[in-house]
């Protein structure tokens, strides 16, 4: 079958225009065990994160390799080592630990990084409470080889895997458990873009007044 050339053209824009979308993304990078910031185009975003601590390393782990965290077409960049990582370990099962991560202000489509999770003849787990990740990239790691995470439902699990999910929405905060034990895994935790202002109540009655009066405007001048 051919393939008329102006078809096959927008195909390629397609697929070019998706690679050139991809977001960049600006990463947590951890003070302590207690949160970060991420530096952004529109000011600075706080980390606050409440839940185990089990330690955290200003420059470990490599989070490597870089295409295990992007798939440059969705997330064009993964974090580094100077972004840091929070150390979990888990357990517990149905009676895990609730942890979380608490934004300064809102975000927008938030991804979540997650390093060696799991090991082998162990799959550790992540179970986000009322947020659905989106897979991202995934793959094996440069310290301890392994495979891709997975999505189930809610559910993000890893047999020393490495991996990037995506939060499609606008969040203030996320939760999760890590129900399985484990030593050890981490992550951290990035944005594309900032949750735009939300109108105080006396503009918006003044807006819907305006495009109401206009409204009237409109339909009168049509009668004549």
């Amino acid at each position: 079958m051919n393939i008329p050339s102006s078809v096959a053209l927008a195909v390629t824009a397609l697929a070019l225009s998706g690679a050139a979308n991809a977001a960049t993304i600006d990463w947590n990078t951890w003070s302590d065990n207690n949160g970060g910031s991420i530096s952004t185009s529109s000011g600075p975003i706080s980390v606050t994160y409440n839940g185990e601590m089990s330690g955290q390393y200003a420059n470990y782990p490599s989070w490597g390799p870089s295409a295990t965290f992007a798939d440059g077409t969705v997330v064009a960049n993964g974090p580094v080592a100077a972004n840091g990582i929070v150390r979990l370990m888990g357990g517990g099962g149905s009676e895990a630990q609730v942890d979380r991560i608490t934004f300064s202000r809102a975000v927008v489509d938030p991804v979540f990084s997650i390093w060696s999770l799991g090991q082998a003849g162990n799959t550790a787990s992540f179970h986000f409470i009322g947020a659905t990740p989106v897979f991202v990239a995934g793959g094996a790691g440069a310290e301890y080889g392994g495979s891709a995470i997975t999505v189930s439902g809610n559910d993000v699990f890893g047999t020393e895997g490495n991996g990037t999910v995506q939060f499609i929405g606008t969040y203030t905060s996320i939760s999760w458990t890590n129900p399985v034990g484990e030593n050890w895994y981490g992550f951290d935790v990035g944005v594309a873009g900032v949750a735009a202002a939300v109108p105080e109540p006396g503009s918006t009655g003044m807006l819907l007044a305006g495009l109401t009066l206009t409204g009237l405007a409109v339909r009168r001048r049509s009668r004549h």
